[in-house]
């Protein structure tokens, strides 16, 4: 049931792709939008070439709401949806879908001057285009995908594939930066003959035709076989067709008559046979209802079809798609999962980048505050040396004037002293009179009291001069405190500056060791892009590994079909007489079993 939805899911993205060439080329003014009246049109004939019953009103009672003004794409697709896409079956031809689709589009877009391809060639390279695109629109197919259609083509001209063109025209591509093209880039890109040389053109379109072929009508190997009949069992040559879950046979390559089907199922078994009946190279297909007995040409060949065939029953028993859709898809899924990588090393590198610059701002934040600190301590420290001189000038000065205060007082008591020594020799000149003169005495008396008054001038005099001289050392002993605590504080600022600059320190060995992580980031960064170019190289190996898988079941040319006088019994057995009777023989044979069939 899931094989089932996917089958389908797969099939409706198919069919998207063609309709939407088929929508936008009907969107003349690029305005995203398209008539009603063209869309009923377009969807008459999707209707008719994918054979589903067509409703002439649907569209109308769909847009009832609208139904002047056109519709878009995204308002088109519910109707496609249910109308259309829902009710489709597999049982209709994908190549006349294509073709109609391809009709409406093509008259816009694609430009014929200087085309060397054929209208056919350039509509089959349009479908492969479809099936290699990405399943985003607008439709692109990427560089990888435009190398392996080119590699096929390459590989079906015969030729051999150069890599250095191809990197020439992808390292243009980079440079013009475009890293897609769009279908009509791709037929221009074929058409014109950029990356071909010496190839005629009759061997391009037989080389489109056979990609075509493989890619879009999923025909693994086909070529001319004998097979054995089931009512007259006779021997006639067909021109085979292996698909995925089918083997066609007809009368000729032009595929003009096509003359029965072998339904391959899990079932199936695929035996070699011994030579028989004068045939070589025989195998046999065992199917539930038939078995068919098949010659081919030679050994080589007969291995390659036994090869083939079995491959297809492997895949109808695992329930796979065939290996080119397969291999489509195995080359998307890759590319998805680089993308992934690639926008997860991104994001992480993003994500690195903004905290490596956060820690730069947080890092230059505390430099311009530690700086900030060290120009306020220097500020500080300046105001601080200048207010100590200040202080110092101050008591200098105070010093000084007290000193000069003490000299005036120093000479006013040495003056004094000597005022004292004469009024003593008076007192012993009065008392030498008072010895001789007793009339004299109250003088005397008189000198006694003036010396008592002298001596408590001096003692008042001394006690002055002792408080003057306790404050002076007062003064003296709290300026030597203040020296005391401005060294103290100069010493604090000191300490202060060097935990500054310890800080500043330990901030620049933080910076240096960001700075090695994001070195390490870096080389971090650079290891995986090296892990990202082995994963591109080991992808291009795969690549190469799938090619040469593929290789194995390439589409087989047809042979030459003109007369050979080789028979069944050697070359040259028989005179030119007897080779014309017995073709002439053969070829009645040959008609009546026909006509029997």
């Amino acid at each position: 049931m899931e094989t089932q939805t996917q089958s389908r899911m797969g099939l409706r993205d198919e069919l998207l792709k063609p309709i939407w060439h088929a929508f936008t080329a009907l969107d003349v003014d690029r305005s995203g939008k398209v008539s009603k009246s063209q869309l009923k049109v377009l969807s008459h004939n999707l209707c008719t070439v994918m054979r589903i019953p067509h409703d002439p009103v649907a569209l109308e009672e769909h847009f009832k709401d609208d139904d002047e003004g056109p519709v878009s794409n995204q308002g088109y697709m519910p109707y496609l949806n249910k109308f259309i896409l829902d009710k489709v079956s597999g049982d209709f031809d994908r190549v006349d879908f294509n073709r109609m689709c391809w009709t409406l589009c093509a008259r816009k877009n694609l430009n014929r001057n200087n085309l060397l391809i054929s209208d056919d060639d350039a509509f089959k390279i349009w479908c492969i285009f479809n099936f290699l695109s990405e399943d985003k629109y607008p439709l692109v197919i990427v560089t990888e995908e435009v190398e392996y259609f080119l590699r096929k083509l390459t590989e079906a001209m015969g030729g051999s594939w150069v890599e250095e063109n191809f990197e020439d025209y992808r390292l243009q591509m980079i440079r013009e930066q475009q890293q897609c093209l769009s279908a009509w880039e791709l037929i221009e890109l074929v058409g014109k003959g950029h990356l071909r040389k010496g190839i005629d053109h009759q061997t391009l379109s037989m080389g489109i035709n056979e990609v075509f072929q493989e890619l879009i009508m999923d025909v693994l190997k086909q070529g001319y076989m004998m097979k054995k009949g089931h009512k007259r069992k006779n021997w006639t040559e067909r021109w085979f067709l292996l698909r995925p879950n089918s083997i066609s046979y007809y009368v000729s390559e032009d595929l003009t008559e096509k003359k029965g089907d072998i339904v391959l199922d899990g079932n199936c078994c695929i035996e070699s046979l011994p030579d028989k009946e004068g045939k070589k190279c025989l195998f046999i297909v065992k199917c539930s209802d038939k078995s068919f007995e098949i010659s081919a040409s030679d050994k080589k060949k007969k291995q390659e079809w036994i090869q083939a065939i079995q491959t297809c029953i492997n895949l109808l028993r695992m329930g796979q798609p065939s290996p080119h859709r397969e291999a489509r898809q195995k080359r998307k899924e890759l590319r998805q999962r680089l993308q992934a990588e690639q926008e997860e090393l991104e994001r992480r590198m993003k994500e690195l980048q903004a905290a490596n610059e956060n820690k730069q701002q947080e890092l230059e934040s505390v430099r311009k505050k530690l700086e900030e600190a060290a120009a306020n301590a220097e500020e500080e420290e300046q105001r601080r040396l200048q207010i100590q001189k200040q202080m110092q000038e101050s008591y200098r000065v105070e010093l000084e004037r007290e000193k000069m205060v003490r000299q005036q007082m120093e000479e006013q008591v040495a003056q004094k002293s000597s005022e004292l020594e004469q009024y003593l020799q008076r007192v012993r000149e009065l008392e030498d009179m008072y010895r001789r003169l007793e009339e004299a005495l109250e003088d005397e008396r008189q000198a006694r009291q003036d010396e008592e008054t002298v001596r408590k001038l001096q003692a008042r005099l001394l006690e002055e001069e002792a408080a003057k001289r306790a404050e002076l050392e007062q003064i003296h002993l709290q300026q030597q405190r203040t020296i005391s605590q401005t060294e103290a504080e100069k010493q604090e600022l000191e300490n202060e500056r060097l935990a500054k600059e310890a800080a500043l320190e330990a901030a620049l060995t933080q910076l240096e060791q960001l700075q090695n992580e994001r070195q390490g980031a870096l080389e971090q960064y650079e290891e995986v892009i090296k892990k990202l170019e082995d994963a591109t190289n080991k992808t291009k190996s795969w690549k190469d590994k799938v090619a040469h898988h593929e290789g194995l079941i390439r589409l087989i040319q047809p042979g030459s079909k003109g007369p050979h006088k080789i028979t069944n019994w050697g070359p040259a057995a028989f005179t030119e007489a007897e080779l014309s009777l017995r073709e002439k023989s053969w070829q009645e044979m040959k008609n009546k079993s026909t006509q029997a069939q």
